[in-house]
């Protein structure tokens, strides 16, 4: 299927469909929600990303493979 009938189908579907959640869903997807949403965070939420921003400075972290390892092995007990 060439770009061009991908987009005519997508047109097409979105057109056809009374279904909010996905028509939300989509929307989602391809961004078309507001790009400039500012998020309003308390003391204690400040304080949390701060602290999160240091232990990466500090590389106390772990990478997204180490992360799956070790949530592998827990499943796995």
């Amino acid at each position: 299927m060439s770009t061009a009938e991908l987009k005519e189908k997508l047109i097409d579907t979105i057109r056809k469909t009374d279904d909010a959640g996905l028509l939300e869903e989509m929307a989602h997807l391809l961004e078309l929600q507001e790009q400039d949403t500012v998020y309003i965070m308390n003391d204690d939420q400040i304080s949390l990303v701060n602290e999160a921003e240091q232990q990466i400075k500090d590389g106390k972290y772990l990478t997204n493979e180490e992360s799956d390892k070790d949530t592998d092995e827990w499943l796995n007990k």
